[in-house]
Order: structure tokens, then C-alpha cells, then sequence
């Protein structure tokens, strides 16, 4: 198994055990990450529409890329909170929970999410 497939299947399956508990009222935090840029968005699943969206791109952020990260997050919650969502679970994708993921996820808790 190369590398490529490795990541693909640990995608799906973090995103396979947020999906278990079907009957839930939470939104999906998910999360993306390139090299120079993360997004951010809260999808509807069961409409599937995206609610909320932010990235570090149209923010045009300053400071370090865990310092984008954070910004981008606050700026999901404050778009999330005024679309009327306040809980969500959080779907880092195959990311791990650590650096710039772990600052976003920080950032949309500050700015009034709940995961």
C-alpha cells in the first residue's frame, strides 16, 4: 500500500467513526491543510450544504501559519454562531490533532463552538 492510499483510508475512517452516531444535531467541523494555507468549513450532512467557511487565503492573516490557523478558526466560529450553530464535531480529515489543527480547533472554541 503506498503512501497515497495510506492517507486516503485514514481520512475515511476518521470520518467514518464521526459519522456513527447518526441521529445527533451536531454540524462537521472539517479541516484542510496545505502547505501555505488551512480552510475550514461546518457542513450539514444531512442536506449536505456547507454552512460556514473560512481560510487563511481571503483572511490574509499575518504572523506564522499556527497564528493563521487560530485566526481562520475564530473567524469560522464568529460565521458559524451567525448562521445559528453552536455544536459541531470536529473532523481533522487525517490530520493529526497537533500544531496548526490543533491551533484552529482552539480558535473555534474560543470564538463559541462546542466539540
Amino acid at each position: 500500500m503506498n503512501r497515497l492510499e495510506q492517507t486516503v483510508r485514514r481520512k475515511f475512517r476518521t470520518r467514518n467513526k464521526l459519522k456513527r452516531p447518526v441521529k445527533t444535531d451536531r454540524l462537521r467541523l472539517s479541516v484542510f491543510r496545505s502547505s501555505k494555507h488551512i480552510y475550514a468549513q461546518v457542513i450539514d450532512d444531512t442536506k449536505g450544504v456547507t454552512v460556514a467557511e473560512a481560510n487563511s487565503k481571503s483572511l490574509a492573516a499575518t504572523g506564522d501559519k499556527s497564528a493563521q490557523a487560530k485566526a481562520v478558526g475564530l473567524a469560522l466560529a464568529e460565521k458559524a454562531k451567525a448562521a445559528g450553530v453552536e455544536n459541531v464535531v470536529f473532523d481533522r480529515g487525517g490530520y493529526r490533532y497537533h500544531g496548526r489543527i490543533k491551533a484552529l480547533a482552539d480558535g473555534a472554541r474560543e470564538g463559541g463552538l462546542n466539540f
